[in-house]
């Protein structure tokens, strides 16, 4: 394998950096307020603030469900999938009916969107009846054109650029087990592929140092990496791209794969096998990363592909309390856009771990 490892740092280390997270109630209403109506098509679309206030909430509503029982009540939310879902369908159906309100799902598997009726004209009706739309696409476009075009958030469910609430989820997992994310070493390996793009978007919002190991001429898209770099500027964190996963894993506190085939892409499967074998996350890479590690993976896993099943059923596999946490996180993102947010005391350790010293 051709290792090659490009470190991208903050320009400039010597300019004090502001505190990550909501430093009181009156920050995090106006962010709220900020955030209501708005589209979640990227995590890009958020601030630093922002995404601190998703991730508190989050933790909220899982602490205590029963102070937002009624926070969604009799909003209706439409889910449109092209692409099959288990998590992603099932989270956000039960986010909306457990907080009052209702879920429609409507089957796009058999054609995409925008085949039998224009996306905009879908848009202009839906925005009459519906109060959010969520979409799982093939395409990104169409979830930035029914954005342009309605009148009523449009959130993200995955698209083939970006899987963000995913990410949040993710992130939201790591500071139960961590406390503060800010200064992690966060290691990616596979496919630099959607929920790469919105993992290294989320971690750069939180402060984290994050490390994405991929084969050659698999690396993340250009324009999320440079959009990440951007975001790491404004906190601390830092963005290194490999092709080596042994120097990725090495120290890591958390270390995250995916398939190497995504939804779409399964004609490259044959062709991609040998090239991301070396990729694979098994006892040895893990053994690299601190004894503290977390293993992490979206889900569904190929098992003895791109990792073994002593990895993703091991001790250090967070992969299930992921899942637990889409329903939360997913929550929290609607109640933020649908006006429902308000901020409670949590049982969360707040202090946590302080924050890692950043490089």
């Amino acid at each position: 394998m051709d290792n090659k490892t490009i470190v991208m740092s903050p320009k400039n280390t010597e300019v004090p950096r502001p505190a990550l997270g909501i430093q009181s109630d009156s920050a995090f209403t106006e962010t709220a307020k900020g955030l209501n109506g708005r589209d979640l098509c990227s995590i890009a679309d958020l601030s630093v603030q922002e995404m601190s206030a998703i991730m508190e909430l989050a933790h909220a509503v899982k602490a205590s469900p029963e102070d937002f029982r009624h926070g969604l009540d009799a909003k209706q939310m439409v889910l449109f999938f092209e692409k099959a879902s288990l998590r992603t369908r099932l989270t956000f159906e039960t986010a909306m009916n457990t907080s009052g309100g209702n879920a429609i799902f409507v089957d796009q598997t058999a054609s995409p969107l925008g085949e039998r009726e224009s996306i905009p004209d879908i848009a202009r009706n839906l925005e009459r009846w519906i109060n959010v739309i969520v979409l799982r696409t093939y395409s990104h476009d169409t979830i930035t054109e029914m954005a342009a075009n309605s009148k009523v958030p449009v959130i993200n469910a995955l698209s083939d650029l970006e899987h963000p609430c995913q990410a949040i989820a993710d992130f939201m997992t790591l500071e139960e087990r961590f406390g503060s994310v800010e200064g992690l070493k966060f290691t990616y390996v596979g496919d630099g592929n959607n929920v790469c793009h919105s993992l290294m978007l989320a971690g750069a919002l939180l402060g984290v140092h994050t490390t994405v190991a991929t084969p050659k001429n698999f690396a993340p898209k250009l324009e999320f990496i440079h959009k990440a770099i951007e975001i790491a500027e404004q906190t601390g964190g830092t963005i290194t791209l490999t092709t080596d996963p042994q120097k990725a894993a090495t120290g890591a506190d958390a270390i995250y794969t995916d398939v190497c085939t995504s939804m779409g892409m399964e004609h490259e499967a044959a062709k991609r096998a040998p090239i991301f074998k070396p990729f694979q996350v098994n006892e040895d890479l893990m053994a690299l990363a601190q004894p503290s590690a977390a293993f992490m993976h979206c889900l569904p896993a190929h098992r003895g592909a791109e990792v073994t099943d002593t990895v993703l059923d091991g001790p250090q596999s967070v992969v299930f309390d992921q899942a637990e946490n889409r329903l939360h996180a997913q929550k929290a993102i609607v109640l933020m856009l649908l006006g429902g947010a308000k901020r409670i005391p949590t049982h969360r350790n707040k202090g946590g771990l302080q924050a890692r010293s950043r490089r």
